[in-house]
């Protein structure tokens, strides 16, 4: 990761404000915000949620009530099942992580296979090295918009970019794709409303939010995206080939299959402190979760990863009423370098 020297000018992050969360063939319905800045979205399909079968029609429901009626038993019309609270079970589940003084956290976490989606704290986070899963998304809409291919070459820096978090790699495909004015662009056909790119080079302190990185993972692993079908697979590829070294963060929540991800993580030059983030997709019992949680503040960078992974587990609890205290595998380099 580049870093930073001193105060730099942040971009101005977009002022319009829309839904929260995009959910591929489904109807959204916004439950709650809390005032801690806890947000759960309801995502239901078309279908009706409370039965598979079909609405009787009114002729037949007043011959049911007649029959009822006739043989003296009343009708009992149908009652939808609540909606779980994934807000309440989000805050309850974000309590059991120690966040130190100086530290802030913010997670997201949606279901595949419900569509239910709750995010956890607001503010803007720098973005450190999980950007380049953003600046490959943008090239390859970039790409598919010019009708081509990859090179070979943005194919190499590519790969390199993501799955070994190469810096020298990013800065090339940043410059490739516009840089800031690129990113911003392909965002806002993506569907993210509160990132801004990095000034000039500095493609690290991108802003974002946790919400965002949910919808951006969401046109990197959903169906419902502007990315076709085969760059997803490409990018889900490279994202499951971490090296190493970096698989750590959300994978901390997976149930044992392999995740997808990309972490980022920044020593702040200003105060010596520590950004540390994680996205990607886990799978716990066969259904698969998009998870992200940005952090800033840690002490250390092992603190920072110590931080990230038990919010990631306390994050995906909330979604399978598991435990969220499992061990984590925080990683002990606390190498000056930022990626």
């Amino acid at each position: 990761m580049v870093s930073s020297r001193g105060r730099r000018r942040r971009r101005a992050l977009p002022s319009r404000r829309r839904p929260l969360i995009h959910i591929a063939l489904a109807a959204v319905a916004i439950a709650g915000v809390t005032a801690g800045g806890t947000v759960y979205v309801k995502a239901r399909a078309h279908s009706d949620p409370v039965s598979s079968a079909k609405s009787p029609s009114p002729s037949s429901s007043s011959s049911a009530s007649a029959s009822a009626s006739a043989s003296g038993e009343e009708s009992v019309e149908p009652v939808a099942e609540p909606a779980v609270d994934r807000v309440a079970l989000l805050a309850k589940a974000m309590k059991s992580v120690t966040v130190p003084a100086a530290a802030k956290v913010s997670a997201a976490v949606l279901s595949l296979d419900s569509g239910d989606s709750a995010a956890y704290g607001d503010g803007a986070f720098d973005t450190a090295s999980i950007v380049k899963v953003d600046i490959l998304a943008t090239l390859l809409l970039q790409a598919q918009d010019a009708g081509r291919h990859l090179t070979a070459t943005e194919k190499a820096y590519a790969t390199k970019m993501i799955e070994n978090s190469d810096n020298v790699s990013a800065t090339a495909l940043w410059d490739t794709i516009g840089q800031a004015d690129g990113l911003d662009a392909a965002n806002k056909r993506f569907g993210l409303t509160g990132t801004a790119g990095g000034d000039g080079a500095l493609w690290g302190l991108t802003q974002t939010t946790a919400a965002d990185q949910l919808v951006l993972l969401q046109q990197v692993f959903g169906d419902d995206s502007k990315l076709s079908e085969a760059s997803r697979a490409y990018l889900q590829g490279l994202m499951k080939n971490i090296e190493s070294d970096q698989q750590w963060g959300v994978s901390a929540a997976s149930g044992g299959a392999a995740p997808a991800l990309k972490n980022g993580w920044l020593a702040r030059s200003t105060t010596g402190l520590w950004d540390v983030n994680s996205i990607g997709r886990v799978t716990v019992d066969g259904t698969a979760y998009l998870v992200a949680v940005l952090s800033n503040g840690s002490a250390s960078q092992a603190k920072g990863i110590s931080l990230v992974e038990s919010a990631a587990k306390a994050a995906v609890s909330a979604f399978t009423g598991g435990s969220a205290s499992t061990s984590s595998k925080a990683v002990t380099d606390e190498s000056t370098e930022a990626r």
